[in-house]
C-alpha cells in the first residue's frame, strides 16, 4: 500500500488531517507519513466506528492496528439523511467522488461532525512497545486512512456509520 501521492488532496480529508495536528500530534503524525509513504501500511479494513490494519515496523510480525471514531447514532444519521434527500446536489456530488463543503453543517444542526472535534472522541491502540499515543503505526493508518478519504468519500461516511448502499438508497 504506498502511497507516492500527497495526503489531503480533498478538502474533507485536510480536514480529518487538521484535527488531528490540532490534538498536538503533529511530529508523531510526521513519522507516521513516512511510513504511509513507503507501504508499512499492509492492510486497512474499516466499518463503522472502527478501522484495523496491520503495519510493519521493525518485528518480523507486523503490529495491529485498531482505531475506533465512534459511528454517529441512527436518529443524527436520519435527521442529515432527510436533508440530504431534499438536495439532489448532495447525492449528486457524493456519486461524482466529491463530499459537499457544507455537508458537515448538517451534523452540526445535531450537535455532531464527521470530523473529530476533540481526542477523547478517538481511541487507538497498537501492538507495538511504544507507549506514544499515536505512536508511528498508528499515525501512518491515520495516513492510509486519509488517502482511502481523498479517493472515495463514501470511506469516511462508512467510518462514521453509513455504508455507502444505505446512503444512496
Amino acid at each position: 500500500m504506498a502511497y507516492k501521492q500527497s495526503f489531503g488532496t480533498e478538502w474533507w480529508t485536510r480536514q480529518w488531517l487538521g484535527a488531528l495536528e490540532a490534538f498536538g500530534w503533529e511530529s508523531r503524525l510526521q513519522r507516521g507519513r513516512s511510513y504511509a509513504r513507503t507501504g508499512r501500511v499492509l492492510t486497512l479494513s474499516i466499518e463503522a466506528g472502527q478501522a484495523e490494519a496491520r503495519v510493519r515496523g521493525s518485528q518480523a510480525t507486523p503490529y495491529a492496528v485498531v482505531i475506533r471514531l465512534q459511528a454517529l447514532p441512527r436518529p443524527v444519521w436520519d435527521s442529515a439523511l432527510d436533508l440530504i434527500a431534499t438536495k439532489a446536489r448532495y447525492t449528486g456530488q457524493l456519486l461524482a467522488g466529491e463530499m459537499p463543503s457544507d455537508i458537515d453543517q448538517l451534523f452540526a444542526a445535531s450537535g455532531h461532525s464527521l470530523f473529530p472535534q476533540s481526542q477523547s472522541e478517538l481511541t487507538a491502540s497498537c501492538t507495538c512497545p511504544d507507549d506514544a499515543n499515536p505512536c508511528k503505526h498508528i499515525a501512518a493508518v491515520h495516513y492510509v486512512l486519509g488517502a482511502r478519504f481523498d479517493a472515495d468519500p463514501f470511506v469516511l461516511l462508512r467510518l462514521r456509520g453509513m455504508p455507502r448502499e444505505t446512503l444512496l438508497g
